[in-house]
């Protein structure tokens, strides 16, 4: 599965590729070419490496660090040095904030020990402590920054500087779409704004135009012009079509993969203009479904409709869903610089529900097991404080979560030291997180390559390991 991009010939700048639905329409589908209809498009379902437990991967993406200390990995002997400096014997750490003279900061959060596994779960997470027997909670994840975009560049493509392929591109690239008529790599954003990354965190980097993520608008409207345009007849439509086939059969080039991924996106918005509005209507869930994900109340209406959207793609053959929570700076993330309680208390009751909800909704669906569920943010908090009340990113060990697509729930992996500050039992590094996912997809990461100046790139970098313990 790889090729050479030495000598491609030059790149048509392109926009996204939901633009144009609206000058597009379902006819497309009846005015092609039946021999171009027949042909394999970019991104044709292919076999997959070896014999995969997941279909498909939801990323629920906590924007902006959320703490590990406050959520599911409890430090008691970090309350009883509260207000004390760090303890030499515990190693240094770097941050962007922490002051040298800075003491640690104990948590007011209760945890309990929850489900038939007994893990222990945060009060901000009642509903979700309700599910933990589903998940296998990484205390011991490590990453490489403490930045923000660079730490986002490698949770989602392995590396700290832009460019380079998601691990969404990746999914799709190493095994095609499931559906003709949705896009195969969504992702939902906050509505609060774009985040320190910014859109290349998502994109398909060196990786083929078709690869790309389509980026749905937040909002009860995600795809704008769905509808028909009432103005033109059938019979215009239909011309204007062809004659649009026409002049792209003749344009094509078969080494332009922009050119390609350009006409592909154009048909694939013509064909959702007849799916698609059956998958953003929620109205035609039951109210019992609506009420379950939080939906029509807040403060979950807006992360419960999103998650509620990624169920319903994902059982119409969407590949993979970055659902985010937070958007634009500092304390409308899980960036809790300033007061970590009410940042996370904030943050949690957007989520708690709506996350919960999707959990006990694939699961009574029969779709988490072939659905692999992803929960983290880019980092975690620091022991320290700053500020008094808030905590600084922190990089050295922190907690995600995973569940489904045969990952085996109601375990803990690994552990960090007694104040949270270094992960010292099983660490793994976001490429382990990488390469986990990647083989419960049936993909090798020793196969999943493309030849890229002169090297083949992978989305582990160097090299991952699969986390056989939970599994």
């Amino acid at each position: 599965m790889s090729a050479d991009l030495t000598h491609q010939p030059p790149t048509l700048r392109r926009r996204p590729a939901m633009t144009g639905i609206g000058a597009t329409a379902a006819q497309m589908l009846a005015t092609r070419n039946r021999t171009t209809a027949e042909q394999p498009g970019p991104l044709t379902a292919t076999a997959a490496h070896q014999p995969a437990k997941a279909r498909s991967v939801i990323f629920l993406f906590m924007a902006g660090g959320p703490s590990q200390l406050e959520t599911f990995d409890p430090k008691p002997l970090l309350n009883e040095l509260h207000g004390q400096p760090r303890p030499a014997s515990f190693g240094e750490a770097k941050y962007q904030f922490v002051q040298n003279d800075a003491r640690l900061l104990g948590t007011k959060r209760r945890f309990r020990r929850c489900g038939d596994s007994g893990i222990e779960v945060s009060d901000l997470f009642p509903q979700l402590g309700q599910c933990i027997d589903d998940f296998a909670v990484i205390r011991s994840c490590t990453g490489d920054q403490v930045v923000h975009s660079a730490a986002q560049y490698e949770l989602f493509s392995g590396r700290t500087i832009p460019g380079f392929p998601s691990m969404g591109a990746w999914s799709i690239f190493g095994l095609g779409a499931e559906s003709d008529s949705l896009p195969a790599y969504v992702v939902l954003p906050d509505p609060l704004g774009a985040l320190e990354a910014g859109q290349p965190m998502y994109m398909n980097g060196f990786l083929p135009a078709s690869c790309q993520p389509t980026m749905l608008r937040p909002g009860e409207r995600p795809v704008l012009n769905l509808e028909l345009p009432p103005h033109v007849e059938p019979e215009q439509r239909a011309r204007t079509l062809q004659l649009i086939q026409q002049l792209n059969t003749t344009s094509a080039n078969s080494t332009d993969t922009e050119l390609q991924a350009r006409i592909s996106a154009y048909e694939l918005a013509s064909r959702m203009q007849q799916s698609a509005p059956d998958v953003f209507d929620l109205t035609r869930e039951s109210r019992e479904t609506l009420e379950l994900y939080g939906v029509g109340s807040q403060p979950t209406d807006d992360y419960g409709r999103r998650c509620l959207l990624a169920r319903r793609m994902v059982e119409r053959g969407v590949r993979f869903i970055c659902v985010v929570s937070g958007g634009g700076p500092g304390n409308m993330q899980w960036d809790a610089h300033a007061d970590i309680e009410e940042n996370h208390l904030r943050k949690a009751r957007e989520t708690d529900q709506p996350v919960a909800a999707l959990m006990q909704d694939l699961k009574r669906r029969g779709l988490l097991d072939e659905t692999l569920v992803l929960w983290g943010g880019e980092f975690g908090r620091s022991p320290e404080a700053q500020g008094g009340k808030g905590r600084d990113h922190h990089n050295l060990g922190f907690t995600m979560l995973m569940a489904g697509g045969g990952i085996r729930g109601g375990v803990v992996e690994g552990s960090t030291d007694e104040i949270g500050l270094n992960a010292i039992e099983k660490p793994h590094h976001f490429r382990d997180l990488h390469a986990t996912m990647l083989h419960q997809l049936g993909l090798d990461q020793h196969q999943l390559t493309w030849h890229h100046q002169g090297r083949d790139e992978r989305l582990t970098f160097l090299e991952g390991n699969v986390i056989h313990s939970i599994l």
